[in-house]
């Protein structure tokens, strides 16, 4: 079922299919991360890197819970957005012999997943709210709140001091 085919006929049917849009997303970053995670030698990305990764499981979690809130069983559709972004961060991973940039690179692949995370869990509380589902949206908020902190910990670490390095 795509986004814009026939299958998604109401506003109940597009946010079913943004959850199991992002229920991918989550559980590809889980398979992902770890080989991110190898190719880091800054110890503070690599400690935040793990740290999302335990976080990330969580976040598979509770969007579990929120299909059970739904009475839906948890189900994951392709998301071709999030396999084109990790694609990317793979290739472009392969392509840096420096460490120091490879960091670098590192973090800026891993904030273009977050930005996805963020505009997805973003609209999926709104929808949430209007749809009358005030629990699944509060079960949102709390992944969206994690997902903001980690990109602003992803800049910290690129301006304190991976950035710098590269340079």
């Amino acid at each position: 079922m795509g986004l814009f085919t026939k299958d998604i006929k109401t506003m109940d049917d597009l946010f079913v299919h943004m959850l199991q849009d992002i229920y991918y997303a989550e559980k590809k970053i889980v398979k992902s991360l770890p080989d991110m995670i190898g190719k880091t030698t800054n110890r503070e990305l690599t400690t935040g890197l793990k740290d999302h990764l335990e976080q990330t499981k969580i976040h598979v979690t509770r969007l579990e819970q929120v299909f059970t809130i739904l009475g839906k069983p948890p189900k994951a559709v392709d998301c071709p957005a999030i396999d084109g972004i990790i694609e990317e961060a793979e290739d472009l991973a392969g392509d840096v012999a420096d460490k120091s940039v490879l960091d670098a690179a590192i973090i800026a692949a891993a904030q273009a997943v977050e930005h996805y995370e963020i505009t997805r869990y973003g609209t999926l509380i709104t929808w949430a709210k209007t749809l009358g589902y005030n629990d699944g949206a509060a079960v949102l908020k709390k992944t969206l709140d994690e997902e903001k902190a980690a990109d602003q910990k992803l800049s910290k670490i690129a301006e304190s001091s991976v950035n710098l390095k590269a340079a």
